[in-house]
């Protein structure tokens, strides 16, 4: 079978909306030097909630990407890390991290200039 990203019934849908999604982003971004725990990524990624933060880790961990280990302590450790699978899409979101910091002025003249044509 031949995937078609541009078929409304394709499964690849389902990996775009994981990739392109801007907490997935920074969440394999925090991850990719050294495995953390879910309060270290909270404090890196300043302004997901916990609640956020929960489904992009499981979401995450769901499609192979991050791995969760859980150790048997009072109260229980959690660590999360990228697979070697999920390591595959570093390269990939930071070249649309770096666009995105490199970019945002331009973005930014054009949102307003945008803006001020359509309010005249």
């Amino acid at each position: 079978m031949r995937w078609d990203v541009y078929n409304k019934n394709c499964p690849t849908r389902l990996v775009l909306d994981r990739i392109a999604d801007k907490w997935t982003v920074l969440t394999v971004g925090a991850l990719v030097k050294e495995t953390k725990r879910f309060s270290q990524l909270q404090r890196e990624l300043d302004g997901i909630s916990q609640k956020m933060l929960t489904q992009t880790l499981r979401g995450l961990e769901r499609d192979g990407l991050v791995h969760r280990q859980v150790y048997p302590t009072v109260p229980p450790k959690v660590e999360y890390s990228l697979t070697s699978f999920g390591r595959t899409l570093v390269e990939l979101l930071e070249g649309i991290k770096s666009w995105s910091e490199n970019n945002i002025e331009q973005v930014i003249e054009a949102q307003q200039a945008y803006d001020k044509q359509v309010s005249d």
